[in-house]
């Protein structure tokens, strides 16, 4: 007997767990709410009038940013320029905002400047987040900064201020070159830190860029701050518990304001997003409770006769859901971790795009799953749908490297990601479709004139300078090849496929394991594993000598390399001997020797003696610009340094070292 009702509570509380189990994983799916993604990489003299942003007070739109106080007069002969005195502007996103229980974080560039042929400036700006959408205080000049006045301190209005303070404010402020926080007070701040030690001057006239992030799990408040192109620095860390400082949800944006001296006060980018904070319902009302007990004492004595046969089965079947629970959750997690989330489309959206991912609708098939063409409706678009395999774990690393690098980044030569889908077993990535393919196809196959193949070089350039040195966090590609240069309506390039990609955050270099294409790879990679800014320039090199000879690479260490034959010929000057015949010779002779110079400067055995992808620019976009000095002959050493210095990088997953092999089909990426 002692037996018996040990098999029965054993086996009921199994059904229960089973029970519990499904209950727990329904409520956690649905706690996951789809964040606004907030993105203004630079703004037009439209985007107060567009109804995305609420331009109130002094504010007005420029050229490239937005001023937030006005800019004074020119004035003329007879009267002198109007300076801008007791201003207030206020800039609020359209739409509120989840501010808990949440996890957000925000990056911006701003401008401060002081006006010429006066003594003093003041007063700075903030980023808040409000409670409403409505303008700043009316009484908000000066000191006040646009966020609160006398009226509305002590609590009266529940918001959050990260203040860049200009004004010294005698007692109250530690210096005119500050950072603060304000919640109720501007005389009592939550907290203030100065920025003369960390030399970032606020009203230096320079571009500063401003990261805020905030921890809803730890309850924490980060700030860094840098000039823009330099790493940021961490300047302030403070304790908040947000749902006793601010509502639920928030209008977030920008105030400015000047007193009785003038400023200018420029926005020029502004990326938020909020990541609701997943939260799993533990608590049952009584009546499911009750419910839930009839349904396991009812369920007893069926357990008892079945108990043998289905135990193994529950067990098998409860340990599954953990494991999909779990996987499903790091996948939405890290997924949802990069700065601008893609926009999630669901898996039968995608599946009737593409026909059923039917075989009319098939583009091509990679190493990790196939590419389909598809057509989305509302408003119509044709999109390339990537549907990556199931049963590739590679694969999973290749979707977080997309999300995590392409989704961030926006670049006209760069390939945009449109969109993801993740449903059980089934990962997508929606990418915007290029009508002419992928570059390869038309090295020594098709034929492209002489002006486009310049464009296509000159965009692939311009993509590899932002990736380095003008995105917030540089990138390194590590695999620039045709195949992964897209083609649009146009003969634009984009470069695209960000697998292999890794965020450089410290030094110059990713130490990894060796990844990227044979033939396109620097030579020192694969003495030392890693992958440099220098790395791309010479994998660039090699897309140069292709294009521009319509032949594709063996290799540098090959028989009759490429390389080899091009660089005898500039050291016998007769480099025009090399250029595709397909051309015959119908362009300009001039602009075709700079473009193979350029090339062979690329490929430079010595990674130090590679021109930076800016020179190259420049080089492709002015004609008088001065070319690198090459020797006649290619140098037969490889430079390998040997500093133990390595970087620190954040890793998306590497793939293998057959991606050599993966096909790059016409219209995908």
């Amino acid at each position: 007997m002692a037996l018996l009702f040990s098999c029965c509570g054993s086996y009921a509380t199994m059904f229960f767990l089973l029970l519990l189990s499904s209950f727990v994983n329904q409520a956690f799916l649905s706690s996951i709410i789809e964040p606004i993604p907030v993105t203004f990489n630079n703004f037009s003299p439209d985007s107060c009038n567009n109804g995305t942003l609420l331009c109130m007070g002094t504010v007005t739109a420029g050229n490239g940013y937005l001023s937030l106080t006005p800019e004074p007069d020119a004035g003329n002969s007879t009267s002198p320029p109007s300076l801008p005195l007791n201003k207030v502007g206020r800039v609020l996103f359209h739409l509120p905002v989840l501010a808990w229980p949440a996890t957000f974080t925000t990056t911006f560039t701003v401008r401060i400047s002081t006006i010429p042929n006066t003594t003093g400036s003041g007063d700075g700006m903030a980023f808040i987040m409000a409670q409403d959408n409505k303008p700043s205080p009316p009484h908000s000049n000066g000191s006040y900064l646009g966020i609160m006045d006398k009226s509305t301190q002590g609590g009266v209005v529940r918001q959050l201020a990260v203040e860049l303070d200009t004004y010294m404010n005698e007692f109250i402020d530690p210096d005119g070159n500050h950072l603060g926080i304000d919640t109720t007070s501007m005389a009592n701040p939550v907290a203030a830190k100065s920025l003369n030690s960390s030399g970032i001057d606020l009203k230096s006239g320079r571009n500063i860029t401003v990261k805020i992030d905030y921890d809803g799990a730890k309850q924490m408040l980060h700030v860094y701050i840098a000039y823009a192109g330099q790493p940021l620095v961490s300047v302030l860390n403070q304790s908040i518990i947000m749902s006793e400082t601010v509502t639920n949800s928030v209008y977030v944006g920008f105030t400015a304001s000047t007193g009785t001296l003038p400023e200018s006060h420029q926005l020029l980018s502004w990326v938020f997003a909020s990541i609701p904070t997943e939260v799993v319902e533990s608590q049952q009302s009584k009546e499911d409770i009750r419910r839930a007990i009839m349904i396991i004492v009812v369920s007893i004595m069926g357990l008892i006769i079945l108990g043998r046969a289905t135990y193994p089965f529950i067990q098998r079947t409860v340990k599954n859901k953990k494991e999909k629970i779990k996987k499903k959750a790091d996948i939405e997690k890290r997924a949802r971790s990069a700065a601008n989330v893609p926009k999630m489309f669901t898996y039968k959206q995608l599946q009737k795009a593409t026909h059923n991912f039917s075989k009319e609708n098939l583009l091509g098939k990679g190493g990790f799953g196939s590419v389909y063409k598809g057509t989305l409706s509302n408003p119509t678009t044709i999109v390339a749908v990537k549907k990556i395999s199931a049963t590739s774990h590679q694969g999973e690393r290749e979707y977080f490297a997309e999300i995590c690098t392409i989704g961030r980044l926006r670049h006209k030569n760069l390939v945009q990601l449109q969109g993801r889908c993740h449903e059980g077993e089934h990962l997508l990535l929606v990418y915007e479709y290029m009508e002419n393919g992928s570059l390869d196809r038309f090295i020594g196959k098709e034929f492209i004139d002489w002006k486009i193949r310049y464009k296509i070089l000159t965009g692939l350039a311009s993509a590899l300078l932002y990736l380095h040195e003008e995105c917030d966090n540089p990138v390194v590609h590590r695999d620039v090849k045709p195949n992964n240069v897209m083609l649009d309506s146009d003969f634009n390039a984009h470069l695209g496929d960000f697998g292999l990609a890794r965020l450089l955050q410290n030094d110059a270099c990713a130490t990894t394991m060796l990844a990227g294409t044979p033939g396109y790879l620097a030579p020192e990679v694969g003495f030392s594993g890693k992958a440099t800014p220098e790395s791309d320039v010479y994998s660039f090199g090699m897309v140069v000598l292709e294009v521009v000879c319509g032949r594709r690479s063996k290799g540098i260490f090959e028989e009759n390399s490429l390389v080899d034959y091009v660089w005898s010929l500039y050291g016998r000057n007769a480099l025009l001997e090399c250029v595709d015949q397909l051309l015959e010779r119908k362009f300009d002779e001039e602009n075709v020797k700079r473009t193979l110079i350029v090339g062979l400067a690329c490929l430079h055995p010595d990674c130090m003696l590679r021109p930076k992808i800016r020179k190259v620019v420049q080089i492709f976009l002015n004609p008088n610009e001065p070319l690198i000095d090459l020797p006649e002959t290619r140098p037969n050493a490889v430079y390998v340094s040997v500093s133990s210095t390595s970087a620190s990088f954040t890793d998306f997953g590497s793939r293998s070292s057959n991606t050599a092999d993966e096909i790059k089909p016409e219209g995908t990426v």
